[in-house]
């Protein structure tokens, strides 16, 4: 297999050959990546030549305009969905939030969906609030030792009532990647439709939702390397089935249906870059030609292996070591490498302690107080998180084990 070129990736990173960052390991990717230099220049450029209102006939808007089209067709093509499938906001939550609107108005009293206590409060509340509503909220819980969602127990909860089952793809605390395909399959033969909250799995390598068969895909640009939006997959039979939440005028265009704000044009634009930086790996690490999704696969492979590889020391260091509670699967190649631990007090001043060393990461609940709880965690001591992507580099993964060594 291919060997991911470390150096190669690294220089397409600015922060590292910023000289305020030098000598600092950055182990708090799951709170938002790095911006590619692809990204950084597509944003420079609309700011500087095309911040005017886009799609006129005049020359600086209609180029503003083809570059927000693009962002949205070429990650369209790498998530193997059609172009209007895909739509931005201002964030993840705030997509969510939409959503959940929509189905407020779409679902009867008596309808029911399943939401999970693995995942992330913005992809949790928001629907669990439709309880108000008079729809039952049904909950998915997890193995209060392992942190483990079991497709077993979903079956159990799943009847001609169900309409919507929500889920993340990976927790943010917990790590395991959970089988998106298998559990939206049980899904869809109950009858509900899946909603997947992808932003802890998305960094990893963008998935090909088209395959994975969700009906509801979301996860956050900040995180995978681009500006700070929201993208949602929304697939067409269902994005078509509910409520219009945007301007009513707009409410035959699917990727304007559930974005009543007028979206951030630059950082749209922007998103175009993502699409540059993997197009860049591809060519740098194969030969072959390919089209769009099919490179997108190949770099998320690309992306996974090095990761996983990366990963295992650290996984095997902190499951040997006694004075800590390490969360969720020992085994790499089962989990995205966003690491949390139990620690015997607070996890703030512990991730403190690791600055001085030169270990950039976070102590905290991370919004994931349901998983944490369900797991005997008090959410108030926190974890210790510790989280990287394919950027981090082998020497960076050996100074983290040195200096929790050292520290725990």
């Amino acid at each position: 297999m291919t060997q991911l070129d470390i150096k190669f990736v690294r220089a397409q990173f600015p922060a590292f050959s910023e000289p305020s960052l030098q000598g600092q390991a950055f182990f708090e990717n799951a709170g938002g990546s790095y911006t590619c230099q692809q990204v950084i220049d597509r944003l420079t450029r609309f700011y500087h030549q095309r911040k005017v209102q886009p799609y006129s006939a005049y020359e600086a808007s209609r180029l503003g305009g083809e570059e927000m089209d693009e962002a949205r067709t070429r990650l369209a093509l790498m998530l193997g969905v059609d172009t209007d499938e895909v739509s931005f906001g201002p964030s993840t939550t705030q997509n969510t939030y939409v959503l959940a609107q929509a189905f407020r108005q779409w679902l009867k009293p008596g309808d029911a969906i399943v939401v999970t206590n693995q995942d992330h409060e913005a992809n949790s509340g928001p629907w669990r609030r439709l309880a108000d509503e008079g729809i039952e909220v049904r909950e998915w819980t997890i193995d209060p030792e392992t942190g483990h969602l079991d497709p077993g127990d979903l079956v159990d909860l799943l009847d001609e009532s169900v309409r919507l089952v929500c889920f993340p793809h990976c927790s943010n605390v917990v790590g395991e990647i959970n089988d998106v395909v298998a559990v939206t399959a049980i899904a869809h033969a109950a009858g509900a439709f899946v909603c997947v909250d992808g932003v802890s799995y998305a960094p990893h390598g963008l998935p090909n939702v088209g395959k994975l068969g969700a009906d509801i895909y979301l996860f956050s640009a900040y995180k995978t390397y681009g500006p700070h939006q929201g993208i949602m997959v929304m697939r067409r039979e269902l994005g078509m089935m509910l409520p219009n939440q945007g301007h009513y005028f707009n409410e035959a265009s699917l990727y304007k249906r559930f974005t009543p704000a007028g979206p951030d044009h630059a950082q749209v634009a922007a998103s175009a870059g993502m699409a540059d930086y993997a197009d860049a790996l591809y060519s740098h690490h194969f030969s072959e030609a390919a089209d769009e999704t099919k490179r997108a696969e190949a770099v998320h492979d690309l992306m996974r292996a090095h990761e996983v590889k990366h990963l295992q020391p650290v996984l095997d260091y902190l499951s040997q070591k006694n004075s800590v509670r390490l969360v969720g699967p020992i085994q790499a190649d089962s989990r995205a490498p966003t690491v949390a631990v139990e620690l015997s007090g607070q996890a703030e001043p512990v991730a403190a302690e690791l600055a001085p060393h030169g270990i950039m990461a976070g102590g905290g609940d991370f919004y994931a107080v349901r998983a944490l709880e369900a797991m005997g965690i008090d959410p108030a001591k926190g974890v210790l998180r510790l989280s990287f992507v394919h950027y981090t580099s082998e020497n960076e993964v050996s100074k983290l084990i040195s200096v929790l060594d050292e520290v725990l």
